[in-house]
């Protein structure tokens, strides 16, 4: 798959974005280029946001392959990185509605993580939120979204490549 002028632009801004700087403990250190924080392997803040229909089904969407961390991958949340100036809420709210469009819908929150790999490392918010609203996908950084059962999206997970932050989320989300 090619990667479009838009979505290398969309790259590029992206990893000039100022994210929340933290330490193993969740602390605040201050503030840095997201491109700056996985080069030096540093913690940043995510949210996760489960996106369900009214029928239960999971909203998963397959990343673009402009992504730089996981491209091409299938997620079960939308989400990204907390901005510097935001909570883990206002990020949820912000990410929902730039991914899939969906906005003024109520998040709940399911707690936080730690995940620490090479180039993702983060504490994590989870939310969920439930929409039966049309999708409206943003083209630089979302490819197809579908909706389907969570047992199915865990199976496939098993077979193809799903982003693994994402899928932790999940797991967060279906012990409580």
């Amino acid at each position: 798959m090619s990667v479009s002028t838009a979505e290398l632009a969309h790259r590029t801004a992206s990893d000039a974005e100022l994210i929340a700087w933290v330490d193993e403990a969740d602390q605040l250190l201050g503030s840095l280029p997201r491109i700056e924080l996985r080069q030096r392997g540093l913690i940043g803040r995510g949210s996760f946001i489960l996106l369900f229909n009214s029928a239960g089904e999971l909203c998963v969407h397959q990343r673009t392959m402009s992504k730089a961390i996981y491209p091409g991958y299938w997620d079960v949340a939308a989400g990204g990185m907390v901005q510097a100036t935001e909570s883990y809420l206002e990020s949820a709210q912000r990410e929902l509605q730039e991914e899939l469009g969906i906005a003024g819908v109520e998040l709940r929150e399911h707690g936080r993580f730690y995940f620490d790999q090479p180039d993702n490392r983060l504490w994590c918010g989870v939310f969920s939120a439930v929409s039966d609203a049309p999708l409206q996908l943003q083209p630089e950084e979302v490819q197809q979204a579908r909706f389907i059962n969570v047992d199915q999206a865990l199976a496939e997970a098993q077979t193809q490549p799903y982003c693994p932050d994402s899928l932790r989320a999940l797991k967060r989300y279906l012990a409580r």
